[in-house]
């Protein structure tokens, strides 16, 4: 991965600027090493990002920053282990140790040999470090090209109208479909001109259905004016003045001939030279004097600006057109989408299969050949899948098997990845790069690390954000108020918006789902070779990969292993056997992330206690486990721990309490009760689910106060539960809750309590399946300012909505389904301003009655859904079926 020594270097930094950096340097006597190493690995960071450009061009500075790798890690790992004894302090505090124990920071029989290796560990590292970078000077770097973006200019061809429509295949409804859209009046919007993106991943055909519909006869002759501009990363709209007006020129005599409105033109722009020497003021009004009174098309092809000002700099001059002008944008980006476009986006989909074929026999085969070899036709669909309907794809491997009629290439095609395939410039994984290239820094990071992951994997939000987080990847807050796990939804919305992530599936309470498309995929494997790696029995593994998925079990397998030593990440994606678990464990001293989902070991080895370094350990859907070793709870550094459906899982660990750092906990188990001894680590928790739980009968039991910190609890399929023995007044962090499906529940037990003046942060809340819930409880007037979305699923017993509901005066949601006994809303319904969505289903009377008598009451509401036996009720906002 290119950038993996800066973000070794922005890791370390972070590190010494922490709390060890104070800690060590008056414990250790070795202040001035830290400060040493401080400066000089900030010297370094200053002109990596220029060597790691550089690099492809110069082997031996490809082989320093290799070594420069390598010495970064071990001081990030270094300083790492000297947090986890920060942490042991802290842990011995707790447990009420002698004053005497707590002033070291070691439990070793011999402390002061241990203070002795650590210091001797630091001294050594910085030496090290010294020496890589006193040979950085040999290489002439720059300094300060901090997340520098390429030009795009510089990496793609500029872009032009024309394309012979014999070329474009497969296009044909969405060529109907953008026509529509530009020559509809819209007599819903207010404006002369309006913006029409049209999106999807590169080299899905965005410029091509964009030229396609720029050179049809009816959109020629529905605008006076036609002109194309490719806008690239450079948005300087003096720039894209001069573009536009030069393509105008073009078009004057192809729609007008001569006549007096050519002249007219013709007095006003003369010709490109002339252009070129006019300053900007005189640009601007040449442009608005251009545009005025006429209808006109612009378009802006392969746009990446995301600074909204200057957009709106230059559609302040473009707004003068007469009324029915069009803009059409293509972009990779559904953010700059939303910030140009006036009308709903067009998202752009593949091509079918049948559709690629067509256009892969096309540019594979002279014309007609191809009936003379059906057998490489055969291969050919095969090698079509591959390219999961994306037209540069299909271009890129069909232009690779021109004029060949080896079948021993047409498989070599087939059967390798895509990005194993040789790319000349234009094609499809160069024309992806260009996506990742405008990515900043750490995102680039969080991006190439999804490789670790399968094709077609269905990614939850959740738990990427957390293995980021193990990783260290997420960038400290700004914001007091944000924890890390906003950071990392941030990250997930940021690539959704840069079309690498897509198939999203959002809950609107809990988390989202998505996938990556196989290309992208592709494309991450690309960039993280080397540092990341897919190991079955034929892989091949280089000395320097940090981070493993294992798909195959075997003695090939446990070989490729023993010439790692300095993996973070080792993912089984097959049947895990105990020996090269131990193996892992013993060897890999240094894991950030060990991923055990669905494994059948009916025991986890003590030695786990060794990795210090560990944060993030799934042992989830193994149900054979027991009972955990104590020693997992000296994994003071761990952050999540996945324990569901361990449905035998006995107990948890009696102290598990020493999990300090533990932030994410999902728990099943045949406890009866979960109570301060069982989990008495709550104290930094953010995320609970317990779930599964057939026994449990009591959660939280002499847990006041210990939750302080918790913005997402989830309870789910305890059909024991009776009672959370919680006060709620605790939970003042607390911004989702979900109980599902516990049925002894009836959310009672906290009613007693004086909730008068009660403030709570909460929401999101969803309950679903509890028959014996037959009113909201009343603390849940104390998120009257926060309460957004309410979902309440099949609670066949609630009889009544409270007549508080219209004081939730954020709510934007609330859903409704399977609650029969339910005959009206509440009075005052119309006080929910900011109610937007309104779903009743399963629920006869009341929906009946929304739909009559209190109509009036919810006819505010801009989307209802009101089912009954045989009527149906949507109110939606306008949107266009293609957005």
């Amino acid at each position: 991965m290119a950038e993996i020594g800066y973000g070794i270097a922005v890791k370390v930094l972070e590190l010494l600027g922490s709390v060890i950096y104070e800690e060590l340097s008056s414990a250790w006597g070795v202040r001035s090493d830290l400060t040493k190493l401080e400066r000089t690995v900030k010297a370094i960071k200053a002109v990596l990002l220029d060597a790691e450009e550089k690099q492809a061009s110069d082997h031996r500075l490809s082989i320093w920053l290799g070594e420069l790798k390598d010495v970064l890690q071990d001081a990030e790992n270094v300083l790492d282990e000297f947090q986890y004894r920060i942490l042991q302090k802290e842990v011995m505090k707790r447990q009420g140790s002698t004053s005497k124990k707590v002033s070291n920071l070691f439990s070793s029989s011999n402390p002061l040999a241990v203070r002795f290796e650590m210091a001797h560990k630091i001294k050594n590292i910085r030496k090290r470090v010294d020496e890589i970078a006193a040979e950085k000077d040999k290489f002439n770097l720059a300094q300060g090209l901090v997340d520098r973006k390429l030009n795009m200019q510089e990496m793609r061809d500029m872009t032009h109208s024309f394309v012979d429509p014999r070329n474009v295949i497969g296009r044909e409804d969405a060529k109907k479909n953008i026509i529509h859209l530009l020559t509809d009046l819209n007599e819903n919007s207010s404006r002369n001109v309006d913006v029409i993106p049209i999106v999807g991943i590169g080299g899905l055909g965005k410029t091509a259905i964009a030229k396609l519909v720029y050179s049809d006869e009816l959109v020629v002759g529905h605008f006076q004016l036609r002109m194309w501009v490719c806008a690239t990363d450079d948005f300087n709209v003096t720039r894209l003045i001069k573009q536009i007006l030069k393509s105008a020129i073009h078009k004057i005599d192809e729609n007008f001939g001569v006549d007096g409105l050519q002249n007219s033109f013709r007095e006003l722009l003369r010709d490109k030279k002339f252009i070129d020497n006019l300053a900007v003021d005189e640009l601007q009004f040449r442009l608005r004097e251009l545009l005025k009174g006429n209808k006109f098309l612009l378009v802006l092809d392969d746009v990446w600006n995301e600074d909204r000002n200057k957009w709106m700099e230059l559609e302040d001059l473009l707004l003068g057109g007469c009324n029915g002008s069009k803009i059409i944008v293509t972009t990779r980006n559904n953010s700059i989408a939303t910030t140009m476009g006036t009308s709903p986006t067009y998202r752009l989909d593949g091509l079918s299969q049948e559709d690629c074929l067509s256009l892969f026999v096309k540019l594979a085969f002279k014309e007609g050949e191809e009936k003379h070899y059906p057998n490489l036709l055969e291969i050919g669909k095969d090698i079509v899948k591959k390219c999961k309907g994306v037209p540069l794809a299909v271009r890129t491997l069909a232009s690779l098997l021109y004029s060949k009629v080896d079948e021993r290439e047409w498989k070599s095609v087939r059967d390798n990845e895509i990005w194993h395939l040789k790319q000349n410039e234009g094609d499809i994984l160069p024309a992806l790069r260009l996506s990742y290239n405008q990515l900043p820094f750490h995102l680039k990071q969080c991006f190439a690390y999804c490789s670790l992951f399968p094709k077609d994997y269905e990614f939850k939000s959740l738990l990427l954000v957390q293995f980021w987080m193990a990783h260290g990847l997420l960038q400290s807050p700004d914001n007091e108020n944000q924890d890390l796990e906003d950071i990392g939804n941030l990250y997930i919305k940021e690539l959704m918006s840069r079309s690498l992530f897509q198939d999203v599936d959002q809950d609107a309470v809990l988390l989202y789902t998505f996938k990556m498309h196989d290309l992208v995929h592709d494309l991450a494997l690309s960039i993280a070779k080397g540092e990341c790696l897919v190991v079955t029995k034929k892989s091949s593994v280089s000395a320097g990969v940090c981070h493993l998925s294992i798909l195959e079990n075997g003695q090939e397998v446990t070989k490729q292993l023993e010439r790692l030593s300095k993996v973070q990440t080792i993912i089984f994606k097959t049947e895990q056997h105990m020996s090269i678990l131990e193996t892992c464990i013993s060897r890999f001293k240094y894991l950030r992330v060990l991923d055990l989902e669905n494994s059948s070991f009916e025991v986890l080895p003590n030695s786990i206690r060794s990795l210090k370094h560990l944060r993030y350990l799934d042992l989830s859907e193994n149900r054979r486990i027991k009972q955990l070793p104590d020693s997992i709870c000296k994994l003071h550094s761990l952050q999540t721990l996945l324990l569901g459906d361990c449905s035998n899982l006995e107990r948890l660990p009696k102290g598990i309490r020493d999990i300090i750092s533990l932030r994410f906990l999902v728990v099943t188990t045949k406890h009866i009760c979960l109570s301060k001894k069982a989990v008495g680590c709550l104290d930094s928790l953010r995320f609970l689910m317990i779930g599964g739980c057939e026994n449990l009968k009591c959660l939280f039991e002499g847990m006041e106060g210990r939750l302080t910190n918790l913005r997402t609890l989830v309870v789910g399929r305890c059909p024991s539960l009776t009672s959370l023995s919680l006060s709620i007044k605790h939970l003042t962090a607390l911004e989702t809750l979900v109980i599902v499906e516990c049925k002894e529940l009836s959310l009672m037990e906290m009613e007693g309590e004086d909730n008068q003046d009660l403030k709570l942060s909460l929401q999101n809340l969803k309950i679903e399946g509890l028959p014996k819930l037959e009113v909201l409880p009343q603390w849940l007037q104390g998120s009257a300012n926060t309460l957004q979305v309410l979902r309440i699923e099949e609670c066949e017993n609630l009889k009544a909505l409270p007549e508080w509901l219209p004081r939730l005066k954020s709510l934007h949601t609330l859903q409704i389904v399977e609650c029969p006994k339910l005959s009206s809303l509440p009075e005052g319904m119309e006080a929910l301003a900011a109610l937007r969505q309104l779903q009743i289903e399963g629920c006869p009377d009341l929906s009946r009655k929304c739909r009559e008598e209190d109509s009036h009451k919810i006819a505010h509401v801009p989307l209802i859904k009101l089912e009954g036996t045989r009527f149906t009720i949507e109110k939606k906002m306008a949107s266009a079926s293609t957005s």
